[in-house]
């Protein structure tokens, strides 16, 4: 059994020490890339399981676009392509020659479907344009970390087209919440939500909406974004509609997207020095049956209890799985699926199968209970609901035992630069205030909706509106 580095004293290596012992990820042959096995995968399924059925719900389709993209769809929009210049790989030749026109592989997916959606809208009648796709992106990193910052990466990518700003407007909106209940409820990560300021946008967006996370060393982590992207993009190709009047408008276009960055952001919210501890909506193994077998005990009588115990959970829809490995000690299963993240365990002995009891515990060392072997699956049920609501309790008091109040960068500054944290400040809203962050190796998260602060963090010109400030992942 290897040790992992302490969490709180060596963060960095703890995590990826996670990634690799859980066998969630390994690194892949291309710098910067990564495998994700199988047990890794299981967790984007779920995730990906949930927030599909949500996406189909609210009126979006799901559809497949071309990986290469030419790289002349990528100029059409001037911001889009300076953002996008230096994460861009290129192909330049194919088929044994030298392409006419280079291809990007895409690191997203805007330019080719707005090419499809010129060809594909024409009227008023085929308006809101609402699809999806699951698919991969290329951004060549130059610093990668498993799931957080990769050159390839999964990912899902809505976009949308509709006749008025407002509907929209309406739309960033309502995906974005779509996120931040996937964020609570399903990984029970707590998180804020607002606009990005003028530099961080997405290239060639009017507008992007982020939801944050603050993770337990301190870091702010962007959890996935929903862009109004307006009419820029509709005008660069040429994708217009005529009105219920017959005049010809140019449509309003969205795109909104959450990634692999995920299971990240999973490791670090929930993770202790035993390893992962997955909240029960999204782990692969809700609950694992441990046998403890003994010398001269009839040991089929305990598997078979054991058995009977899945068969009765997984009935009711609970992922549950039998560790009856004889060749590992109860210990050496105990870590492993402490490891891995478990949320409850089911131990089944001699004595216990005597006296008709299995004895549960849970990932979060709340206690460790005794339940009749009868009436267990009901009792699990209710606790992993517990576990679940209990996990997101206890996010948030770390996040916001995590979140300052401070007027003057001058002050926070140092203490920001040397103990991380979010730190909610006043802004007024100049580029040259924005770099002074850079300093303290920080950056605007987002900008909040309230007015805390009468002046700027950096000089005294009035302040727009308060801002969150943090260091990044």
């Amino acid at each position: 059994m290897q040790t992992l580095p302490n969490i709180n004293t060596h963060f960095s290596d703890w995590y990826n020490e996670i990634v690799a012992q859980a066998e969630l990820a390994d690194h892949g042959p291309v710098r910067g890339t990564m495998v994700i096995r199988p047990y890794g995968y299981a967790i984007w399924e779920l995730i990906q399981r949930y927030l599909d059925e949500r996406i189909k719900l609210t009126g979006h389709e799901n559809t497949a676009f071309p990986l290469l993209i030419p790289e002349s769809f990528l100029k059409r929009e001037a911001s889009h392509v300076e953002g996008f210049a230096p994460e861009v790989a290129v192909v330049t030749h194919a088929g044994g020659k030298k392409l006419d026109e280079p291809l990007v592989v895409r690191p997203t997916s805007e330019t080719v479907i707005h090419y499809m959606f010129a060809k594909w809208l024409h009227s008023w009648r085929d308006l809101p344009l609402k699809i999806n796709q699951w698919a991969n992106v290329v951004r060549w990193e130059m610093r990668s970390r498993p799931f957080l910052r990769t050159t390839e990466f999964f990912w899902q990518e809505g976009h949308t087209a509709h006749a008025t700003l407002q509907e929209a407007e309406e739309e960033v909106m309502l995906m974005l919440n779509e996120y931040v209940r996937l964020a609570q409820e399903i990984l029970a990560i707590p998180v804020v939500t607002g606009a990005k300021s003028e530099s961080e946008r997405f290239p060639g967006a009017q507008k992007t909406m982020t939801f944050e996370a603050l993770m337990p060393d301190g870091k702010a982590l962007q959890m996935g974004t929903s862009h109004l992207l307006s009419q820029s993009f509709a005008h660069a190709f040429d994708m217009t509609f005529q009105d219920k009047e017959g005049a010809t408008q140019y449509p309003h276009l969205t795109s909104w997207g959450v990634t692999t960055r995920l299971i990240g952001a999973l490791i670090m919210t929930h993770g202790d020095n035993k390893g992962l501890v997955l909240p029960p909506r999204v782990a692969p193994i809700q609950v694992v049956i441990i046998p403890i077998f003994k010398k001269n005990f009839d040991n089929s009588l305990i598997l078979h209890q054991a058995e009977a115990i899945r068969a009765e959970l997984a009935h009711l829809g609970i992922r549950v799985q039998v560790d009856a490995d004889e060749s590992k000690t109860p210990g050496a299963k105990f870590y492993k699926w402490e490891l891995k993240g478990v949320p409850m365990r089911i131990e089944i002995g001699p004595r216990d199968l005597e006296q008709g009891i299995a004895m549960v515990s849970d990932r979060l060392g709340l206690e460790k209970v005794a339940y009749d072997a009868k009436n267990i699956s009901n009792c699990i049920i209710l606790k992993l609901e517990q576990l679940q609501q209990e996990m997101f309790a206890r996010a948030e008091l770390k996040f916001h035992k995590q979140w300052h109040k401070a007027a003057k960068l001058a002050q926070f500054g140092p203490q920001l630069e040397a103990a991380n944290g979010l730190y909610q400040t006043g802004w007024c809203r100049s580029p040259e205030c924005e770099n002074k962050l850079k300093e303290y190796k920080a950056m605007t998260r987002c900008l909040l909706e309230e007015k805390s602060f009468d002046t700027c963090f950096n000089c005294d010109n009035p302040s727009v509106s308060d801002v969150l400030v943090a260091k990044s992942y």
